[in-house]
């Protein structure tokens, strides 16, 4: 935040005009870098997220797009300080970042970062993260059972792309030779480019009409608002400790080797702990978390769903760092979601969904018009690949939906990303275009009932997918054990399944 802005007070007219220039800012980003993508994950699932943010790594705006992403950031900017080359930044510099031990969400997803400058000086930063095919791990697509965080494919940290506006040729040629879908990744990386560059402009274009000191006043003003409205919420939670368990199948190489995660809640006047002491130990494959840029991130992501959801709220909160302020995150170094460098961690995204479904289920007896039952809290990720006729890697990646559980006044939503993923579902019409596959199945589940009560849960997806060549398979997927509880009297709902 710059030191303009000092007891400058802006009128509620304009702090809204201000207010709205920053989320069709975030907006507009978010759609250059999915309308330039070339890769389905990103293209057509909208594996991504953008915004603005200060000096300070402070979140002004994000997109409307996967929590993952957009709450992540800030915990890439702090990463890209560790390890910036050059130490310092330039007009016209353009940074990539996704070393998940200096701050990042996990490997496959690169964040693009661009500096604003405004009268020549430092402002800001406009960055977005985008989930890629491959980055030219020890397997294609997606990685699990792999000894280290140097086996998940290129660790890129603070590394510039363009430096004072001129491409850094050798850095770019290096990610071009080391991934087994090329042109997809380098393609979808200047989408990524051109999404930050253009929202360094449109932050300098809102600096530019309103004021520097203007400008940062309403993001402050903003950010101050949203934490208030947080800690309102959190006050109206009755103080106490609240508990709650559950258990992951495995990690992927230790099979029906279960592995607890144990959520304690810590409310104290308008704050929260969220204490994840008692979970598994870090695991010997990828199936760890990174503490800043996942752990946290679930966290926050999990109390804005449970106490600012737009749907059921008087106002709309902005979103921003200010919601992120009253919530505080521990979790032990050495256990799975706080593992020790350099174990791997890429395969990270079912503790955070298993993580906030506790979350919720540790609250339900104090807000029990709020929670909802038990959802598939999972991931279906399958990756997909082969070798065409050519010699060129053909490369897939697919998000699966679940489903939400019961709701207080209604069923659970069927067939639907949930929790802590937003992303949409991939045509298949776009995969028999691009992809030597076939899907033979994709409807709703009809082997075993959601889960029953006066609201039942949602009901899941079935999806057979076949391949038209020699192909490799890769599937993170979670809940064939361990069932989605039934809340308030309700059933459970049904495990997963997963055939070959």
């Amino acid at each position: 935040m710059t030191k303009t802005d000092a007891g400058v007070e802006v009128d509620p007219i304009t702090l809204q005009v201000i207010r709205g220039s920053f989320e069709t800012i975030a907006e507009e980003m978010g759609h250059v870098l999915y309308r330039m993508s070339f890769s389905s994950i990103i293209r057509e699932s909208q594996d991504l997220g953008a915004g603005l943010f200060d000096t300070d790594y402070n979140t002004l705006c994000e997109s409307e797009s996967t929590p993952m992403h957009i709450g992540s950031i800030p915990g890439y900017l702090r990463g890209i300080e560790e390890t910036l080359e050059d130490g310092e930044w330039y007009q016209g510099d353009v940074v990539v970042h996704n070393h998940p031990y200096h701050g990042a969400s996990h490997t496959p997803d690169l964040a693009v970062v661009v500096p604003v400058f405004y009268q020549g000086r430092l402002v800001g930063f406009a960055g977005n993260t985008a989930h890629h095919v491959d980055i030219g791990a020890a397997t294609p697509g997606l990685i699990i059972d792999v000894p280290d965080v140097f086996a998940e494919g290129m660790l890129l940290a603070g590394v510039k792309l363009y430096r004072k506006g001129k491409p850094n040729n050798a850095m770019w040629n290096f990610i071009r030779m080391n991934s087994r879908a090329a042109q997809q990744l380098v393609s979808d990386i200047e989408a990524q480019v051109a999404s930050a560059r253009l929202g360094a402009k449109r932050f300098v274009e809102l600096i530019e009409k309103y004021g520097e000191g203007t400008v940062f006043a309403a993001a402050n003003q903003l950010m101050d608002y949203s934490e208030r409205m947080m800690r309102q919420r959190i006050a109206e939670i009755p103080d106490g400790e609240y508990t709650s368990e559950g258990w992951l199948d495995d990690d992927g190489r230790n099979r029906e080797q279960r592995l607890k995660v144990k959520v304690t809640l810590r409310v104290t006047g308008d704050e929260v702990e969220v204490d994840l002491t008692g979970s598994a130990d870090q695991t010997p494959t990828a199936y760890n978390v990174p503490f800043e840029g996942s752990t946290k991130v679930a966290a926050f992501a999990a109390f804005r769903k449970l106490l600012l959801d737009t749907a059921v709220s008087d106002t709309r909160v902005p979103s921003n760092e200010g919601s992120f302020r009253p919530i505080k995150v521990t979790a032990p170094l050495g256990s799975i979601f706080n593992p020790r460098a350099p174990a791997s961690a890429e395969a990270r995204f079912t503790q955070c969904n298993r993580m906030i479904d506790l979350i919720i289920r540790a609250l339900a007896p104090v807000m029990p018009d709020k929670v909802i039952a038990g959802s598939s809290a999972s991931i279906s990720f399958a990756a997909y690949s082969g070798v065409r006729p050519s010699g060129d890697y053909w490369v897939f990646l697919e998000v699966n939906e679940g489903a939400y559980g019961g709701r207080p006044r209604s069923d659970g939503p069927d067939s639907i990303d949930n929790l802590m993923a937003n992303t949409r579902n991939n045509p298949l019409e776009d995969l028999a275009m691009h992809i030597p596959m076939i899907c033979d199945r994709y409807e709703l589940r009809d082997d075993a009932p959601p889960g029953a009560g006066q609201f039942r849960g949602g009901i899941g997806v079935v999806k057979a997918q076949r391949v038209l060549t020699p192909a490799f398979i890769t599937h993170e997927s979670e809940r064939h054990t361990d069932a989605p509880w039934g809340a308030f009297g309700g059933r459970e709902g049904t495990v997963g399944k997963c055939l070959i």
